[in-house]
C-alpha cells in the first residue's frame, strides 16, 4: 500500500480535474462545470484523508518519492510529508470544497468553468508546494501558483481588479527573481561539497560557511517575506483582497499566503538555522510593525 503514489496523485487530481472543467462543453451550462470542480475538490479532500490515516506522528518524512529529474543539476522529481506539511495538505484539501460551495454564483455570467479551474490549478500547485522535498521542483511549483492566482484575481472581482492583479504579480515576481539566484546559489554550495543536489535531505548535510550561509538565507526570506505577506513588503495585499471575489481572497490569505510561513519554517529554518537564529531579531521586529500597522488600519 505504501508502494502507491499518494503524494503525486493528490495534487494530480486537481489538476487533471481542472483540465476536464476548463473543456467542458458550453452548451451544458453553467452548473455542469460547478459540480464537477466540487467533485475534484472532494476527491481531493478524501485522499487528503487518506494520507493522514497513514501519516505516523513520529515518524518524520513519510510517503517518499524520489525520481531522477534533471541529473546534471541533481534535480529530483521528490515529495515528501512530514507533520508540517500534512498540516498544510489538510488545511487545503479541507478549504477548497468550502469555498467552491460559498463561491457557488460568483462568476456566474464571466466565464464559470475558468474560474472553478484556475481555481483547482492553484489548488494542485498549492499541494506540490507543501509536498516537494527539492528545492528546485519546489521553486517550479511556488512560481506556478502566480499563473491561476493572476487570472483568479485579474479576471473576476470589482472594478480595478487588473491594476491589482498587475501588483500582485509584479510584487511576486520580483521576489520569485531573488530567490532563483538563492536557489542558484544553492547549487553552487553543493557543487563544491561534492556533488550538486537540491534534496533537502542532501543540502542539510552541508557544512556552508557564515556568509554563504546568510546570503541565502536572506534570498529566500525576501521571497517568502512577500508571499506571507511581511511588512514592508506585504503592501499587494490589501488591493488584491479588496478587489478579487470573496471566494479568490480566502484562496490567497488562507493557502497563498500561508506558502511563505511555510518556506521560512521549512526551508529558512531547516537549511540555514545559524542564519535564521542571526536574523531572528529582524525578522520578530518586522512581524510586530506588520501587526501593528494592521491593528492601526483596523481601528
Amino acid at each position: 500500500m505504501n508502494d502507491f503514489p499518494w503524494l503525486t496523485v493528490v495534487w494530480a487530481v486537481p489538476l487533471v480535474g481542472a483540465l476536464v472543467v476548463a473543456f467542458l462543453p458550453k452548451a451544458r451550462g453553467e452548473v455542469l462545470p460547478k459540480q464537477v470542480a466540487l467533485a475534484v475538490s472532494v476527491v481531493t479532500l478524501l485522499l487528503g484523508i487518506a494520507i493522514a490515516l497513514q501519516f505516523d506522528t513520529g515518524g518524520g518524512m513519510q510517503l517518499t518519492e524520489v525520481h531522477d529529474w534533471i541529473s546534471a543539476f541533481g534535480v529530483h522529481y521528490a515529495l515528501g510529508v512530514d507533520g508540517l506539511g500534512l498540516l498544510m495538505v489538510l488545511l487545503t484539501v479541507a478549504l477548497v470544497p468550502i469555498v467552491f460551495v460559498a463561491s457557488w454564483h460568483e462568476a456566474d455570467g464571466r466565464g464559470t468553468a475558468a474560474f472553478f479551474a484556475w481555481a483547482l490549478v492553484l489548488e494542485s500547485f498549492a499541494l506540490a508546494v507543501f509536498l516537494a522535498t527539492d528545492v528546485f521542483l519546489f521553486y517550479v511549483v511556488f512560481e506556478a501558483t502566480l499563473i491561476p492566482a493572476y487570472f483568479l484575481v485579474g479576471r473576476y472581482g470589482r472594478p480595478g481588479r487588473a491594476f491589482a492583479a498587475l501588483k500582485f504579480l509584479m510584487f511576486q515576481l520580483g521576489g520569485g527573481l531573488v530567490l532563483l539566484a538563492a536557489v542558484i546559489g544553492l547549487y553552487v554550495v553543493s557543487a563544491r561539497a561534492g556533488s550538486p543536489s537540491y534534496l533537502i535531505s542532501d543540502l542539510q548535510q552541508i557544512d556552508m560557511s557564515t556568509t554563504w550561509e546568510r546570503w541565502l538565507f536572506v534570498g529566500f526570506m525576501v521571497a517568502f517575506a512577500v508571499k506571507a505577506p511581511l511588512f514592508p513588503l506585504h503592501t499587494w495585499l490589501a488591493d488584491t483582497t479588496e478587489k478579487a471575489t470573496p471566494g479568490t481572497s480566502v484562496l490567497l490569505v488562507c493557502i497563498l499566503d500561508k506558502i511563505g510561513t511555510f518556506g521560512m519554517l521549512r526551508f529558512n529554518l531547516g537549511l540555514f538555522p545559524e542564519a535564521s537564529q542571526w536574523a531572528t531579531p529582524v525578522v520578530v521586529v518586522l512581524a510586530l510593525a506588520f501587526h501593528r500597522l494592521s491593528h492601526i488600519l483596523g481601528e
